[in-house]
């Protein structure tokens, strides 16, 4: 995510609302095109002037989200007049993206006009080729895929947004809100983006990124060899688990042992308990009442101090954060 910085001596000036062009089109996630019209709508200058002026444009004149159908009020053409433009989602990552679309948004960026994704919107860009060498974000379950099909993308799935300047990507869902915050926040300043954010009842940056949401599995193990291992250390995981502990438990070297890691499982020992600590401890986080401390020791992390470093480090957000999201109230 983009450091928040207060840019308000360097804001633009407008002498008119700031168009903003929302595109819909066949397939589209009704969700993400709804989450500008939303934010941008409630925006206004000091003066009581609208900040913004939004304009639904679709790639045909009727459009079949999947959920229902609708008439845009405005056609592609308007791409021409507008100062940013939103993309947002398709829920089939495997349908054909409009050529219409795809020439629109190259010529409106070869134009100076900004562009920013939603969600899996992020492929339409990718599509235009204007994502090609540089960071980008997605939805977190698609952006194994973005990184497959574009190899060119720098593609981060941990973060809500990614601003390359012109060129803005999304996380799903909220993560939606959280860039159109940050734009009107580069376009106004932070006072307007603060008015903004209570409207839409969410805070001007979240902490943490897209990382915390991400479901961490234990990955599936080809050859079973180290399988038992494996179980056992997931039993012991409050134990001290070293190199020689694991060596011993495996009847190996610690040398062998480590091989046998990167060969079949393409992570270090050290990294594999470190996960399974970490997926232990977000289980408990959700699950139970136990304290942070408590967490800490029964996951295997020695102190509490040491549990919060690690646990950012790796979701993102502290572990009282990721409860507070998390909880499942019985």
């Amino acid at each position: 995510m983009a450091q928040m910085t207060d840019v308000a001596e360097n804001l633009p000036k407008f002498n008119r609302p700031h168009i903003v062009a929302v595109v819909v089109f066949d397939g589209s996630i009704p969700s993400d095109f709804s989450t500008p019209c939303d934010v941008f709508r409630h925006v206004r200058l000091e003066n009581g002037q609208m900040a913004y002026d939004i304009k639904v444009c679709g790639v045909k004149r009727q459009i079949d989200t999947g959920l229902f159908r609708m008439r845009p009020p405005f056609t592609l053409s308007s791409l021409r007049h507008a100062d940013t433009i939103i993309v947002p989602g398709m829920s089939d990552l495997n349908q054909v993206i409009p050529k219409t679309l795809i020439r629109a948004l190259r010529r409106a960026f070869r134009q100076g006009t900004r562009i920013a994704s939603i969600c899996t919107g992020a492929f339409i860009l990718a599509a235009t080729g204007l994502l090609d060498g540089a960071r980008a974000t997605t939805h977190w379950l698609a952006g194994p895929e973005l990184a497959r099909r574009y190899p060119t993308i720098d593609v981060d799935p941990n973060v809500l947004y990614v601003d390359n300047g012109n060129l803005l990507t999304s996380a799903g869902a909220a993560a939606g809100i959280d860039l159109c915050l940050h734009i009107v926040r580069r376009d106004y300043g932070a006072a307007t983006a603060a008015d903004a954010a209570r409207l839409t009842v969410m805070p001007l940056a979240r902490e943490g990124g897209q990382v915390q949401f991400i479901q961490y599995k234990q990955p599936s193990i080809a050859n079973e060899s180290l399988q038992p291992l494996l179980q056992w250390i997931e039993k012991n995981l409050d134990q001290d688990l070293c190199l020689g502990v694991l060596a011993n438990q495996a009847a190996m070297s610690v040398r062998t042992l480590h091989r046998r890691f990167l060969e079949q499982i393409g992570i270090t020992p050290a990294n594999w308990i470190l996960n399974s600590r970490i997926r232990r401890a977000q289980f408990m986080l959700e699950t139970t009442c136990q304290s942070v401390e408590r967490v800490s020791e029964a996951t295997g992390f020695g102190s509490a101090a040491s549990f919060r470093e690690q646990f950012r480090k790796k979701i993102g957000t502290s572990p009282s954060a990721y409860r507070c999201l998390f909880r499942i109230i019985k």
